[in-house]
């Protein structure tokens, strides 16, 4: 007896300190859709959060609090039989070092979605075969979330997971499904969202990551550090002029001011106040469509 109890203790303990690395929350919308069988976006929805968060995308050991928060909003606009096509919203904030906060990394709408789906089956992924294009965009941007997400923690530590990413792009790519390739109209699609996290024109936004998060918004609970804190996050900002003046109007920087701008307002707009002339310039300068927040930050 007392065998199968600590047995069972053992098999307890190891679950709560091996989870898998996403905490996805998913939801299936259908707006304009006349939904006869609500049943099959109900159980499609169940088949996506399970996928992404039953399966271990990494080697890494992460615990149950460890898992990383992040949502995927599916919004279905057509349908044809078995085919799909919509959009997606992908969501991934980091916690911040004691604090309740969390802090947006990733806030990005995918336009290119289009996938066929059969009601119960089994949502299969290979790293080497493109089985689904559903999979294969849904495994894509777990990879991206895990890749971003080490990145805020270590400088640069998210390439191992990008070039994950980057392999499902290359198996994705000779499929007739849009959003996989260099050429079709847009630069703002999968396969160069990739291409610039992978690129060394864009170290400096990654750094800037790791600086942004890890030496600027973790240190804030400390009341002493505040300052030093701001200073680290305006580093982290100066640096993407080198990465505007290499790549101008890059997909990379969307993304950045897409997630980061009502944060970094508040961030400079009261506290402890450090120089901001510069930083303001900048921010005007890479995100012109926010221009006036930028310039009402602060006082110095």
């Amino acid at each position: 007896m007392r065998y199968w109890m600590s047995l069972l203790t053992i098999i307890l303990f190891s679950q709560l300190v091996d989870a898998q690395e996403l905490n996805a929350r998913v939801q299936v919308l259908t707006p304009n859709i006349q939904a006869t069988n609500k049943q099959l976006y109900t159980t499609m929805e169940t088949a996506i959060r399970e996928f992404l968060n039953n399966r271990k995308w990494t080697k890494e050991s992460y615990k149950i609090e460890e898992r990383i928060e992040c949502q995927f909003v599916l919004t279905i606009t057509d349908r044809s039989n078995n085919n799909f096509s919509g959009h997606l919203q992908v969501f991934y904030s980091r916690p911040i070092y004691k604090s309740d906060y969390q802090s947006p990394v990733l806030v990005h709408r995918d336009n290119d979605i289009s996938f066929e789906y059969l009601e119960f089956d089994r949502l299969d992924f290979a790293p080497n075969t493109f089985i689904n294009n559903l999979t294969s965009v849904l495994a894509y941007y777990a990879y991206v979330i895990i890749g971003m997400d080490h990145d805020t923690y270590a400088p640069m530590s998210g390439t191992e997971y990008y070039s994950e990413a980057q392999n499902v792009v290359g198996q994705a790519s000779t499929s007739n499904y849009p959003g996989w390739n260099s050429f079709g109209g847009s630069n703002k699609n999968r396969f160069w969202l990739i291409d610039n996290l992978l690129s060394p024109a864009f170290d400096n936004f990654r750094t800037g990551l790791y600086t942004y998060h890890r030496q600027g918004l973790d240190l804030m609970s400390d009341p002493s550090k505040i300052r030093p804190a701001k200073l680290n996050i305006k580093e982290a900002l100066m640096g993407l002029k080198k990465v505007n003046d290499q790549r101008r109007n890059s997909f990379l920087m969307q993304i950045w001011f897409d997630s980061k701008q009502a944060e970094i307002v508040k961030i400079f707009g009261d506290g402890a106040p450090i120089p901001l002339g510069d930083l303001k310039e900048l921010l005007v300068e890479l995100d012109p469509n926010n221009a006036s927040s930028y310039q009402s930050m602060g006082n110095s």
